[in-house]
């Protein structure tokens, strides 16, 4: 009896797991088929004719690979920002003592809650008047910072014993010097964790991109890819190059994860021993 309870377990683990990845696999199927043969049989997995004319038109007749440098570029100094800002705001929050230290980390928390659109607007407004509009500045400066971020590195500094800090404080240190060189090496599993939440976030950013730019040449692969869906290529349903290019999208998300998934908040990691 129990045998066959884990086996239909199993069974519907399976299953469950057929419905997520059946769409990625008709994904990469499709990339490779002839426009004739994705239109008349979408979702079969064995192409016809394999075809790599949907690559061949991304790399060669699109503004593909310009796409793909933009978001390489945002992703990376969005990234180095926000783990560099976000430790600083969360070492802050969690061993600084200062006025409206409390009402500070509720507005933080609050902005969680705020819906991304509801700010689009306001940020559209704040920066076409600082002048940041259709430049790499208006694209990464104003994600260098994120609510949740501050709020996972404040939430692992407090799990740091005061101790460690107390002894580096008492050899003469300086605040600073005891963040950098003490607690942030060993907040190494929240780091890890916010550096992937920031590849997946920034590189997958739409909403921001559409109101901090209008000019083709700093066009990101979201908002490129998003052109494509539209058919700004040609006629048809082009279901071979939309794919594609969703799918050269999706690979450095997809192995930036498979590489640091033991990492994500690993509590063993920088364990202190007292």
């Amino acid at each position: 009896m129990r045998v066959a309870g884990r086996i239909l377990l199993y069974a519907a683990l399976v299953a469950i797991a057929l419905v997520y990845i059946y769409p990625f696999l008709v994904q990469v199927s499709t990339s490779f088929k002839t426009e004739a043969d994705a239109a008349n049989d979408p979702i079969s997995l064995l192409p016809q004719t394999w075809s790599i004319a949907a690559y061949r038109t991304l790399f060669a007749n699109s503004d593909y690979p310009r796409w793909f440098m933009n978001s390489v570029i945002v992703t990376v100094f969005v990234t180095l920002g926000r783990v560099f800002f976000s430790s600083l705001a969360g070492y802050a929050l969690a061993r600084l003592h200062f006025r409206g230290r409390g009402i500070l980390f509720a507005g933080i928390v609050a902005v969680m809650a705020v819906p991304g659109v509801v700010l689009l607007i306001p940020k559209f407004l704040v920066i076409n008047q600082l002048g940041m509009y259709n430049s790499y500045v208006g694209m990464i400066l104003p994600l260098m910072v994120d609510a949740g971020s501050v709020f996972i590195m404040k939430g692992f500094f407090e799990s740091i014993p005061v101790s460690v800090e107390e002894q580096a404080r008492v050899d003469g240190a300086g605040a600073f010097r005891i963040f950098w060189s003490i607690v942030l090496p060993m907040a190494r599993p929240a780091l890890i964790t916010i550096l992937i939440l920031s590849i997946q976030g920034s590189w997958n950013e739409l909403a921001h991109f559409i109101v901090s730019t209008s000019d083709p040449n700093l066009m990101t692969l979201t908002k490129g890819v998003a052109s494509l869906a539209a058919g700004t290529l040609g006629s048809g349903t082009q279901y071979p190059l939309k794919l594609g290019a969703a799918l050269i999208m999706t690979i450095p998300i997809a192995v930036v994860f498979f590489v640091f998934q033991r990492k994500i908040m690993n509590s063993s990691e920088g364990a202190v021993k007292e």
